[in-house]
């Protein structure tokens, strides 16, 4: 008896489209920590307020040559994508997270690489931020790009290769 309630409760469950959550974690599949910090304008800005789009997060910093090297095609793939549909979101955006420690040279970075997306953030820690701590991000750049439901489906991608995921995500 017991076996037959277990069945039509499970049965029921199923049917139900009831299915379990995913988990949160740093893996493709994973839906991404949320991260919250301080914007320029020193109000809080909360990844997760950004549920619905396509989203990379872009951890970077003023001091990086790498970063600032790759910074002039992110900005070509944020203009390409930034009003396009995609299939199950409603636009593309970037969430830059600095490891920067100086206020000003984050600032002035922003503004020399015309880094034209309102998304920045940092806590001024450098190598201690909080959201870089979360995400174990131990080299800059470092990108992570999740879907409208923020789950993870990239990691440490090329502008090339995120340029590919994002054209082939495009509404019809």
């Amino acid at each position: 008896m017991r076996r037959i309630i277990f069945l039509v409760a499970f049965a029921a469950l199923t049917l139900s489209g009831t299915a379990p959550k995913q988990s949160i974690g740093l893996n493709v599949g994973d839906v991404a920590p949320n991260i919250v910090q301080m914007g320029v304008n020193g109000k809080e800005l909360k990844l997760s307020d950004l549920q619905g789009n396509m989203v990379l997060i872009d951890f970077w910093a003023s001091w990086c040559g790498p970063c600032r090297r790759s910074n002039p095609q992110l900005v070509s793939i944020y203009k390409k994508y930034k009003e396009k549909k995609f299939k199950s979101h409603k636009g593309f955006t970037v969430f830059s997270v600095s490891l920067d420690s100086k206020r000003e040279d984050w600032v002035k970075a922003i503004a020399d690489d015309k880094l034209e997306w309102p998304h920045h953030v940092s806590d001024l820690k450098y190598w201690q931020n909080a959201a870089a701590q979360l995400y174990k991000v131990k080299a800059i750049p470092h990108t992570v790009l999740i879907d409208g439901n923020g789950v993870i489906i990239g990691k440490d991608i090329s502008t090339n290769v995120l340029d590919y995921e994002l054209s082939k995500r495009l509404a019809n």
